[in-house]
């Protein structure tokens, strides 16, 4: 199948969407498609890879005529289907969404982030105006969590399926032995993102020192918080303020080295309450370690509480979860024994790409019958 895929962002940069895709096009590429890129972000060329960059402040990743560049592009290239990605707000996305639609092309949108009411307000705003609830599309998103604010504006006439995000998880399945547990050796806690404001990292700061209160002084607790981002200075200054040295902030790691802080973590934390998907806790999951998140995140679709983690569904709860952990090695042990014995399946490669199969032949279909 033709397929090109529409995204504001793409690599070299190196958030979730950007990875995401850029993943899903070499999964693409291996089960034989042939697969073009559009995007806004500059960069050096990539074989396949269209960038349709405007000279703005910051490197926004937009442009004042990107319908038109965009639909000059699909006319030429012809796709069989366009497979749009968009965050909250991706007004390029969605020129790709309207580019597609006046080329008279099956058109599918990913929605990799949560709809917050602001955001589900504006979209209802732009449908009163421009009725793209009727334009045939096929909508997805990365969890159901995801899904239903996006149904709730859609309505009945757009079909939004869940679809995973992709996961090589062989690449993250641990190799060899457990290693013994040690009843001497400190609990350690894990969380690895972004450090931006929307993950709310003070919050996680609170949360492993009221887990901290909560665990007997007999336990010893330390915490590793991999990733960077703007809240970098604002919690670091709160751990010199609380006397926190427990807690470590490394920096950003590659993915190798996140697999070895992960062989040796106890508890993955993954506490932001608007987290679409969260694949850095599906990461954690495939590499065997419990996962304590929020019931009302993305992570609840591969994370059962007592099986694959602990799910709260707030402060508190996400508090006593954690604590729970640490003080309770027996059901941190047989959490992570079944993480290790089973596999997310649905998140798989081979599943994603037979899910967006799906929806790709169901767009065909509603063009077909417009």
């Amino acid at each position: 199948m033709r397929i090109l895929h529409v995204s504001d962002c793409y690599l070299p940069r190196l958030g979730g969407i950007e990875v995401q895709v850029a993943d899903l096009v070499r999964a693409q590429r291996a089960a034989g498609h042939e697969v073009r890129v559009a995007t806004a972000t500059a960069g050096a060329p990539i074989d396949g890879v269209v960038r349709i960059v405007a000279p703005l402040p910051y490197d926004l990743p937009v442009h004042p005529r990107g319908t038109g560049r965009l639909l000059r592009l699909m006319t030429g290239y012809a796709p069989e289907v366009v497979h749009v990605h968009a965050g909250a707000v991706s007004p390029f996305a969605w020129m790709g969404v309207r580019a597609a639609a006046r080329a008279g092309l099956p058109v599918v949108v990913t929605v990799h982030s949560m709809w917050d009411p602001v955001t589900r307000n504006l979209y209802r705003a732009l449908n009163a105006v421009y009725r793209w609830n009727r334009w045939g599309l096929v909508g997805t998103a990365v969890s159901e969590a995801a899904a239903r604010p996006i149904r709730r504006v859609a309505g009945p006439r757009v079909p939004v399926h869940v679809v995973s995000n992709g996961l090589d998880l062989s690449a993250w399945r641990p190799t060899g032995p457990r290693r013994p547990a040690d009843p001497d050796a400190p609990v350690h806690v894990v969380a690895v993102g972004r450090l931006a404001p929307r993950k709310q990292p003070l919050r996680l700061l609170k949360l492993l020192e009221e887990a901290r209160r909560r665990v007997p002084a007999s336990i010893e607790l330390r915490a590793t918080i991999v990733g960077d981002g703007p809240a970098r200075v604002s919690m670091e200054r709160y751990l010199r303020t609380r006397g926190m040295t427990w807690v470590s902030m490394p920096g950003r790691y590659p993915r190798d080295r996140i697999r070895e802080l992960l062989a040796e973590a106890d508890v993955f934390v993954a506490p932001a309450p608007r987290e679409s998907f969260g694949l850095a806790a599906l990461e954690a999951r495939a590499a065997g370690v419990p996962v304590v998140a929020r019931a009302q995140s993305g992570v609840a679709d591969f994370v059962r509480p007592g099986k694959e983690g602990l799910l709260g569904r707030n402060f508190q709860e996400l508090a006593a979860s954690v604590a729970r952990l640490a003080g309770d090695p027996g059901l941190r042990e047989s959490i992570a024994e079944h993480n290790r014995g089973t596999e997310p399946v649905k998140c798989s490669w081979p599943a994603v790409l037979a899910g967006f199969d799906r929806c790709y032949e169901l767009a065909i279909e509603r063009r077909r019958g417009r």
